[in-house]
C-alpha cells in the first residue's frame, strides 16, 4: 500500500500540488523514480523532522496539519520524499502511514467491506487496529485519521502496530472476499488475493518498524 536530489520544499507560490490519482481500492504501491544517496539522506531527515515537530508539540494544531499534510501539499509530495526509501526505515514506515490513511480516505466504502469481512475472523487485529462498531464507511476514516494521529501525539510504536493491525484485518477480509468470488470471477479473485499478500507484507513490515522503534533502531 515514487520517489531529486535534495530536501523537498513546502509552501511558496510555486509549490502547489495537486493529489496524485491514487489506488485506494488495491493499495497498490507507487512505482519509479530515482533512488541516490542525497535522496536517501534526504528522506531520512524529513521523516525525522517531521516526527520531532509533531512529538514536541502539545497543539492538537499542529498534529492535524501533519496528518492531512498529504491532503493539502498532495500525495505526490509525499512519494517523492519517502516512497522509495526502505520498508524498514522511518521514511518508509511514515511513507506507509500517509499512504494507508489515503487509500482509506479516498475509498473508504470499499475498504469497509474488506474490514468488515476479516474482522470477526481477526478478533485480536481488530481490538489493535481500534475501529469503531459499525465499522462502516465514516468509521474507516475516523480510524485512520487516529492512527496516523497516534504518530505525532501519542506512541510512534502503537501507530505503527494499529496500522498493522488494520492492514492484516482487510488482507484477510480481501482473502476472504477471493475466496467467495474464485469460481464467479476468477480475475478479480486472482487480484484480490495478490493485493492481500501485498497487504501482509505490509503489515509485518510496520510491525517490524515498531519493534525497531521501541528498540531506538528505527532511523
Amino acid at each position: 500500500m515514487s520517489e531529486q536530489s535534495g530536501p523537498p520544499v513546502y509552501g511558496g507560490a510555486n509549490r502547489h500540488h495537486k493529489p496524485k490519482p491514487f489506488a485506494p481500492v488495491d493499495f497498490e504501491p507507487f512505482a519509479g523514480g530515482a533512488d541516490p544517496a542525497r535522496v536517501s539522506e534526504a528522506a531520512h531527515l524529513a521523516a525525522q523532522a517531521l516526527v520531532r515537530r509533531g512529538r514536541d508539540s502539545d497543539d492538537p494544531k499542529i498534529t492535524r496539519r501533519l496528518v492531512k499534510l498529504a491532503d493539502e501539499q498532495g500525495l505526490e509530495a509525499i512519494a517523492e520524499m519517502w516512497a522509495e526509501s526502505p520498508a524498514r526505515s522511518l521514511p518508509g514506515a511514515l511513507w506507509r502511514l500517509y499512504a494507508l490513511r489515503a487509500a482509506t480516505m479516498q475509498n473508504s466504502e470499499r475498504i469497509s467491506v474488506y474490514f468488515k469481512a476479516g474482522r470477526d475472523t481477526a478478533q485480536v487485529s481488530h481490538v489493535v487496529a481500534g475501529a469503531a462498531e459499525p465499522p462502516g464507511a465514516d468509521e474507516m476514516k475516523q480510524m485512520a485519521d487516529a492512527i496516523l494521529s497516534g504518530a505525532f501525539d501519542g506512541d510512534f510504536d502503537v501507530a505503527l502496530e494499529r496500522s498493522a493491525a488494520f492492514c492484516r484485518i482487510v488482507a484477510l477480509g480481501q482473502a476472504t472476499l477471493a475466496d467467495s468470488a474464485e469460481h464467479s470471477n476468477e480475475g478479480h479473485a486472482s487480484k484480490l488475493t495478490r493485493n492481500s499478500h501485498q497487504l501482509v507484507k505490509t503489515a509485518e513490515d510496520l510491525e517490524h518498524a515498531a519493534n525497531a522503534w521501541r528498540l531506538g533502531e528505527l532511523d
